[in-house]
């Protein structure tokens, strides 16, 4: 069948001149749907749009690219169909050739139909959901009449509203690196990097067997990666049985609950074990027979019945654990859990246990940690066959708990539990066991949700404080459709006449907003709360059905610092014998800010502006010294980075703005609106140190308020002059450019870029109006325009560089959501090292030299310089200005 569909894309092609695939190559199976969307560099610049139907590609040629805003209309040309195997292919096709040019991979991901997907194709409205790197949400096609000269099939691609949408095009215009090679256009033209990473050859395998977390094995597979265990078996296998005093067993004992922290803590004393995304549930096991509760004590015994009959095996005792689900990839799985028990399926669920409350008759809460684990292996080991199916013992890991972490979350694992060793079993949450995680989570109590008749688009969620319900926002992303078809009947169940939310923010009752009683909890990903209290990026994960709504309370990660001082301090080591030279620093210390460098002696830049190199532990260093100055302009901002790490002049270079697996726990992820992805985010010092470690060395944050992503926060004017322009003219461009603003009743600061232009920057603050980003683009861009047509001799705010001739151009596209700029004392991967450094408007005059702040330079210059001292206190309102401008 996929034969006969590829027959036209295959006459199309001459396969001994072109390296696209012919389709002859089988694609391994996908149990979801894929899609591809293609940047295409032929006769003009349009986007290929690919959606995987009946074993080949269904394809549109969509001349602007995908736009997120539901009001553009983009024109999309079906073509011929492709083949699968056409969804790894990123290069140049050979000039002459059908569709010469280069190719580049833009977003790929998953999609489903809302619908039959062939009767919506035959009616021309074709309704279907993406969920991929970039582009996620509900689209349709729509089949445009053909008219007598037209030999192609035209719809139009059109955004709905789901609250994935934008008031601007979107990642179109700022996202020009591949998804899957991380290759600009040019890079590709030229052959430059490497290729892409296979997706469609790859199916849906991600590891192998051998990467499972199997927590009954001697040495657990989750620790790969990860440094071994100082003390961890052999500490265990040698403690003999605690002789105590017998105990009756009770019928439930409240369980110890972990406080959240922003890091594991340092030390030593703790044992991390890896943090199960399940159910927590206490076994209890008397006269062989077992008992299961929840942690609020409920007994769901019946919803585990294959667990309880493998616990039963245990000896007489009560046990602490987590019931889940495991993935294709041994991973836990919170949803496949909450399916399990819908449908009944639990014969395949895991019990990890990790603790050991009571056990033949004798109360183990009093004794320390490491003894009650140590009994509790001891038990689990002696039952043997009859429980490893389904009851597991869980390690643990007295390594560095940075490092366990990292561990964690490259398997895709929700984090770490860190426990004191020394520490009896309190119930409560205490100080004694803490969670740091992967991604951020939260349980949230369901108030409401909005959807027409029979439909789910977003959920209400509040949680409690002071017994009120107090509203934190609505959560719009994580819904499939059989996520929708287990949740909305439950929500229709308590569905209630009046909203259960109170306080000055709750929602009012508005066309398709549904009220619920306050029952059922939802577990969901967040990106944090914002300064007024509400969910930062919501996406849905599933209903708790093990803990009350009215035990959900806000969760606040506690300062490490201030709420776990080491509890066993390691013994000072004898002073190392002093040593000399760069190279003895280096090794004697390659530790900054707590982050240990590898390769500190790596040359970053052959030159620093003074015949040395500038090494890793350099721009550590350097960062170590002006972040405290840097920090509050890129603290809770998304930021994006350009990694070097062979250095400048090195063929590793990357744009980097996503977290990646394996990323440093000092870092934030943080959900953005619109991309599934976390982005990379700065907002503690010592993130800077962990940046130079995997060699960044630029920093590129966005122009936001601090964590409100939607608000902008500064404008950026970037006069990037022609190659032959004296920078002079540069400097009377920025001084233009400052008067301009000062007229309008902005403050303007301004700094170097590290390169051949300036900034000019200035801070804003919220007004009684709107500012959004669509308003304060148009207003910079008006800005521009306006100087420009003053001066059309001098400035032009065309990008083309056939109309820069002779002239600087006004740079105001900076100024949009997911826009960047370069950082103020960010370091330039640029021969000698320069940073872009802030100024005084007095510096700003004739014989500036933009190439006399370095890295070497800046840290004693800037100790010297007032320059934007009263930045903060210079936010201004736009709306102001903007009527001064029009008026």
């Amino acid at each position: 069948m996929a034969d006969k569909k590829l027959a036209r894309y295959q006459s199309m092609r001459d396969f001994s001149q072109t390296e696209e695939p012919s389709g002859d190559e089988p694609v391994k199976p996908s149990n979801r749907l894929r899609f591809v969307i293609q940047k295409h560099a032929a006769t003009r610049l349009h986007f290929d749009f690919r959606l995987e139907l009946d074993g080949v590609f269904k394809s549109w040629a969509v001349t602007k690219g995908p736009s997120l805003n539901p009001a553009d209309r983009r024109l999309a040309v079906e073509v011929e169909d492709h083949p699968l195997d056409y969804g790894d292919f990123e290069g140049t096709i050979p000039k002459g050739q059908y569709g010469g040019g280069s190719v580049m991979l833009w977003d790929r991901g998953y999609w489903e139909p809302e619908g039959d997907p062939h009767a919506m194709l035959k009616k021309g409205d074709f309704k279907f959901r993406l969920e991929g790197e970039r582009l996620q949400g509900s689209f349709v096609l729509v089949r445009m009449k053909k008219r007598d000269f037209e030999k192609k099939e035209n719809w139009l691609l059109i955004k709905h509203h789901d609250g994935h949408e934008l008031d601007v095009a979107g990642p179109v215009e700022t996202e020009l690196n591949s998804v899957a090679s991380g290759r600009t256009m040019e890079e590709i033209a030229a052959g430059k990097g490497k290729g892409p990473k296979p997706f469609m050859k790859a199916g849906r395998a991600r590891a192998s067997a051998k990467d499972v977390w199997q927590s009954n094995r001697a040495e657990t597979e989750a620790a790969k990666g990860a440094p071994k265990p100082a003390k961890k078996a052999a500490a265990l296998k040698a403690a003999p049985p605690p002789k105590l005093k017998a105990a009756a067993l009770p019928g439930f004992v409240a369980p110890v609950l972990a406080k959240s922290v922003d890091r594991p803590p340092p030390g030593a004393g703790w044992g991390h074990e890896i943090k199960f995304d399940g159910y927590r549930l206490q076994l209890r096991v008397e006269d062989g027979k077992a008992q299961i509760k929840t942690r609020s004590g409920l007994d769901w015994t019946a919803k585990f019945k294959e667990i309880a009959a493998d616990g039963a095996h245990l000896p007489d005792g009560l046990y602490d654990g987590e019931a889940c689900a495991l993935d294709h990839n041994g991973s836990p799985d919170f949803p496949a859990l909450q399916a399990a028990l819908s449908d009944g399926k639990t014969a395949n669920l895991i019990y990890f246990v990790f603790d050991a409350l009571f056990v033949d008759g004798q109360d183990l809460r009093n004794l320390p940690l490491r003894d009650r684990k140590a009994r509790l292996r001891q038990v689990v080991q002696a039952a043997g066959k009859k429980v490893e199916k389904r009851v597991r013992y869980v390690d643990h890991f007295e390594t560095a708990g940075d490092a366990v972490l990292q561990s964690a979350c490259r398997m895709s694992l929700e984090g770490i539990v860190s426990k004191k060793l020394d520490s009896p079993y309190r119930s409560g949450r205490g100080g004694d066991w803490v969670k740091s995680k992967c991604r951020a989570g939260h349980e949230v109590v369901i108030g409401g949700w909005t959807g027409e008749a029979g439909q789910l688009r977003s959920l209400l969620v509040g949680v409690y404080r002071e017994d009120k319900l107090v509203y934190v926002g609505r959560v719009g992303t994580g819904f499939g459709r059989d996520k929708v078809a287990r949740v909305l009947p439950r929500l229709q169940a308590v569905e209630s006449e009046k909203s259960p939310f109170t306080g000055p923010g709750a929602p009012r009752k508005e066309a398709n907003v549904h009220w619920a009683e306050p029952e059922l909890v939802a577990e969901i990903e967040f990106a944090g709360f914002t300064g007024g209290g509400m969910v930062r990026q919501g996406a849905f994960k599933a209903l708790r059905e093990d803990k009350p709504a009215q035990e959900v309370e806000a969760e606040t990660p506690a300062p490490l610092s201030t709420e776990l001082p080491d509890p066993a301090p390691a013994k000072a080591k004898a002073a190392p014998k002093p040593k000399t030279g760069a190279r003895a620093a280096a090794k004697a210390d390659p530790v900054v800010m707590g982050v240990l460098l590898s390769n500190p002696d790596k040359a970053l830049w052959p030159d620093g502006g003074d015949g040395k190199p500038v090494t890793k532990l350099d721009l550590a260093r350097y960062l170590e010294t002006v972040g405290p100055w840097m920090m509050p302009h890129i603290k809770g901002r998304p930021c994006s980075i350009i990694r070097m790490p062979d250095g400048i002049d090195g063929d590793q270079r990357f744009f980097q703005r996503h977290a990646g697996k394996g990323s440093s726990s000092l870092i934030t992820e943080v959900q953005v609106f619109g991309d599934h992805k976390p982005y990379l985010q700065l907002d503690r010092i010592e993130a800077l140190a962990a940046m130079a470690q995997i060699g960044a060395v630029e920093y590129h944050p966005w122009n936001c308020q601090p964590f409100q992503p939607e608000v902008p926060g500064r404008l950026v004017f970037d006069l990037d002059p022609d190659e032959d322009i004296p920078f002079e003219r540069v400097i009377e461009g920025a001084l233009r450019v400052k008067d301009k603003l000062e007229q309008l009743g902005l403050v303007p600061f301004c700094k170097t870029t590290g390169g051949k232009g300036l900034h000019v920057v200035t801070p804003l603050k919220d007004g009684k109006g709107k500012m959004d980003w669509p308003t304060a683009k148009k207003f910079a861009q008006d800005v521009c325009l306006a100087i420009a047509a003053e001066e059309p001799a001098k400035y032009v705010v065309n990008m083309a560089k056939a109309k820069r001739v002779g002239r600087i151009f006004l740079d105001y596209l900076r100024n949009d959501r997911m826009s960047t700029a370069v950082a103020p004392l960010s370091p330039r991967g640029r021969p000698g090292a320069p940073v872009s450094f802030p100024l005084t408007w007095d510096q700003v005059k004739p014989g500036l030299n933009p190439k006399g702040w370095t890295i070497r330079t800046a840290p004693a210059l800037l100790k010297k310089t007032k320059a934007w001292a009263d930045y903060f206190d210079s936010e201004r309102p736009l709306e102001p200005a903007i009527r001064k401008l029009r008026g």
